[in-house]
């Protein structure tokens, strides 16, 4: 049997990510239309026959969320309606990713509903890059490969030749698990820092476990967005003797306030990757490619072949 062909769409969340992935691939980036009618509708029309073929479609739900989620939706509806074989919906950062549990009174479980929706639209598979947290993956009825960037990270972080004096630090309890997983990789100490948040911007960090005078300290996390927990971390960490702090973050989802902080220089540096579209303004800010890494994944799928044998990165 003839091997369907592989075609490639995208929306306006990331279009740049899209056809990186494309160049990696060596295939053209499908064509379609994703706009806006007048009053905010979101229209979406795929401009060539994928009847019978294998689609992936790249959008992140990154700010604006609610739309660039409903240009998903859409486009996975029109492909399902345009008799496509299979449909996997790539999202190297899922929003509402947070909202994963009921953590107060009568609040929703929105990382769930927004799963559900993937799926009742008429995706068959996902393709996601370090969800928020690992559970988010039963949240869906359909098959989902879960990729990590950590192997991006350590390559750049090996050039660095830091080891001696690294030390691996998770910015709150939560984390610790991807920190280990980082400290392991890296062949460095782990510590974790005490905090406690104020409000949704604000953060204060007031203990931290393990020794970091002299070290260059890792602090690392899945996403930023104000920036809060990072530089609060830092700056505890420098007034602990830390002689620098970098932060390797796989999504950057830097609003203005996150900006401004970083503006301040007690992170010496972020890095992150372009599984959202980040602007590094005159900051020290490294962004990574993961096209490469989602390529080869959407080349495992399309060929049905194992995607987590290739991707797993030991201590994960």
């Amino acid at each position: 049997m003839k091997e369907q062909e592989l075609k490639i769409f995208t929306g306006n969340a990331n279009p740049k990510l899209a056809e990186e992935i494309c160049q990696y691939l060596g295939c053209r980036l499908g064509k379609a239309i994703v706009t806006t009618f007048p009053d905010g509708e979101t229209f979406v029309r795929i401009d060539e026959n994928i009847r019978g073929r294998d689609i992936f479609l790249v959008q992140p739900t990154c700010g604006p969320a609610n739309h660039h989620l409903m240009e998903l939706l859409i486009m996975i509806d029109a492909a399902r309606r345009a008799s496509a074989s299979r449909i996997t919906a790539v999202l190297p950062f899922f929003g509402y990713a947070r909202q994963d549990r009921k953590d107060q009174p009568r609040v929703p479980i929105t990382a769930k509903l927004v799963a559900n929706l993937i799926a009742a639209a008429g995706a068959t598979r996902v393709l996601a890059m370090d969800l928020h947290a690992q559970q988010i993956q039963g949240f869906f009825d359909i098959p989902v490969d879960h990729l990590y960037a950590s192997p991006v990270f350590s390559n750049y972080l090996q050039q660095l030749k830091l080891e001696s004096d690294l030390v691996v630090y998770s910015p709150d309890v939560g984390g610790m698990k991807m920190a280990a997983a980082y400290a392991e990789i890296l062949n460095a100490p782990l510590g974790f820092v005490a905090k406690k948040r104020m409000s949704a911007t604000d953060v204060e960090a007031f203990n931290l476990v393990g020794d970091v005078d002299g070290k260059d300290v890792l602090l690392i996390d899945d996403m930023t967005e104000t920036a809060g927990t990072l530089t609060a971390a830092a700056k505890l960490l420098k007034k602990n003797g830390a002689n620098s702090v970098r932060a390797a973050v796989t999504h950057g989802v830097l609003n203005d306030i996150g900006y401004e902080r970083l503006k301040s220089g007690i992170l010496d540096e972020l890095i992150t990757t372009n599984t959202t579209p980040i602007e590094p303004r005159d900051l020290p800010i490294t962004v990574l490619s993961v096209a490469e890494l989602l390529g080869k994944a959407i080349m495992h799928i399309h060929s049905n072949e194992s995607v987590t044998s290739l991707f797993e990165i030991k201590g994960f």
